[in-house]
């Protein structure tokens, strides 16, 4: 017993917080077929709407609908549409929620 005390001192602590993974992006949204789409998809209507509501500076996200994870077409331009920075994040979190709950967001939304 004694012994396992003296241990205890060289064994570090763990940090209060862990720092969650880097977020990496899936190959896919690298593919020249993506890409090609995000060109293509440029040039819709849909587009300049979106740059309307986007605030100064914000990012423009093309968007699945319906989420590849959920069965969403990976490259159908119906199955997608221009999002801004922020109501991308907002409806990720909502997809997220949904499928913790065993949901699949997406589709009549």
């Amino acid at each position: 017993m004694g012994r396992l005390k003296a241990i205890g001192s060289r064994v570090g602590s763990m940090p209060s917080k862990v720092k969650a993974a880097p977020k990496g992006v899936e190959r896919f949204y690298s593919s020249a077929a993506w890409r090609d789409l995000v060109r293509d998809r440029k040039r819709d209507a849909d587009y300049a709407l979106a740059r309307q509501r986007a605030k100064p500076g914000e990012r423009m996200i093309l968007d699945h609908k319906v989420e590849r994870k959920d069965g969403g077409a990976d490259l159908d331009p119906a199955n997608t549409e221009w999002l801004t920075f922020s109501e991308h994040q907002a409806k990720t979190a909502k997809a997220r929620a949904a499928r913790a709950r065993g949901e699949t967001w997406g589709k009549g939304r």
